[in-house]
């Protein structure tokens, strides 16, 4: 059985048949960009716009040898690349800035999963804040330029943990700024982001923090740190649960780096 969607917006334009069907999608050639176990993303070139097609498959090797042992990974797989496409498609509704989605789905045999895909329309003119961190990017260093960023950045934070929703990734390079003299931030890629309840939530919500000061330390001052939570829990004053919290987020990665 195949589930595909394509994004109608893009049924006319030069990439539609590029994008048609999943068999198509396997097909395709491009630039890679990114491998891990379960999935490898292209960039796509078609009449001068940039695609990212993320394709998933069923099996994988190495540490994933437990799960496909006790017969996992055809779930597995199945429930990141649902869970990629839903999760921005909930960002969207949710009015978070992310990438547009061109056409997703998946195929399963015999009930079993065994591929599927999502691709998305680049977002021009942007690079993602880690990249900028690591190339001394001067806007870092525009304080303006800057509080609007760590704004946008504590707003789409709140909505999601507000919601009840972690990204579990939640680091610079998921966040992409444009260029834009009144910047915009983009969240992208969240396979693994799901909702959660009360102690877990709470646990989730402190990584997610944890994961965006890990890099936030060595590019920002005490005060624009501080000023981020604030504006994250729309605070004026830090109270002592917050000062607890804080402290939490502070030592979430101690030991482990």
């Amino acid at each position: 059985m195949n589930h595909w969607y394509f994004n109608p917006d893009f049924a006319d334009g030069p990439a539609a048949p590029l994008f048609a069907n999943l068999e198509q999608v396997f097909s395709l050639e491009g630039e890679p960009i990114t491998h891990d176990l379960i999935s490898r993303v292209l960039r796509v070139t078609v009449a001068g716009r940039r695609y990212y097609v993320k394709r998933y498959t069923g099996s994988g090797q190495g540490k994933s040898a437990v799960r496909r042992w006790f017969g996992l990974r055809r779930w597995f797989g199945l429930q990141r690349v649902r869970a990629e496409w839903q999760n921005l498609q909930t960002f969207r509704a949710w009015g978070i800035p992310t990438a547009t989605l061109v056409a997703y789905g998946l195929e399963r045999r015999l009930g079993r999963f065994t591929r599927g895909a999502l691709i998305t329309e680049e977002i021009r003119d942007t690079m993602n804040l880690a990249e900028m961190a690591y190339a001394s990017d001067p806007r870092l260093r525009d304080r303006q330029w800057l509080a609007e960023v760590l704004r946008q950045v504590a707003t789409i934070a709140r909505k999601l943990h507000e919601a009840g929703f972690a990204h579990n990734d939640l680091k610079w390079r998921n966040l992409l700024v444009d260029g834009a003299a009144v910047p915009t931030v983009y969240l992208i890629d969240c396979p693994s982001g799901s909702f959660y309840h009360g102690a877990v939530l709470d646990y989730r919500t402190i990584k997610d923090l944890a994961c965006l000061d890990k890099l936030a330390k060595t590019q920002l001052s005490r005060s624009q740190r501080l000023r981020f939570y604030l504006d994250y829990t729309r605070q004026q004053r830090l109270t002592a649960t917050d000062r607890r919290r804080i402290r939490r987020i502070v030592g979430f990665f101690a030991g482990r780096e």
